[in-house]
């Protein structure tokens, strides 16, 4: 599973965020990997360093044959708001596959 990282303007990535973003999006690798081609996580400054709730990361998750998978989540940093949206992704992921299966017999 390739993973893209877009940074907006106001935010820095690194090393070290990518290697978090991937270490919370293994749990979708281990579970999906095989249905998925790629993961864009984009991370953008809501509300430019007027404090609270600063960060959005919305994850696009690209099945094979299917549509995109989007889910986003806001933090006060990038790691928080990555590691909630990997959570959402997940479920988002498990309910898409589940439609796309239909029902188990």
């Amino acid at each position: 599973m390739e993973l893209q990282v877009n940074p907006a303007e106001g935010i820095e990535t690194s090393a070290a965020l990518e290697d978090h973003i991937r270490a919370k999006l293994a749990g979708v690798e281990r579970r999906f990997g095989d249905r998925i081609t790629r993961v864009e996580a984009y991370l953008k400054d809501v509300n430019a360093g007027k404090g609270g709730v600063d960060t959005a990361c919305t994850l696009e998750a690209h099945p094979a044959g299917l549509q995109p998978v989007v889910v986003e989540a806001d933090a006060t940093d990038a790691y928080t708001a990555s590691h909630e949206a990997a959570r959402k992704l997940e479920k988002a992921l498990a309910h898409r596959f589940a439609k796309a299966d239909g029902p188990r017999r």
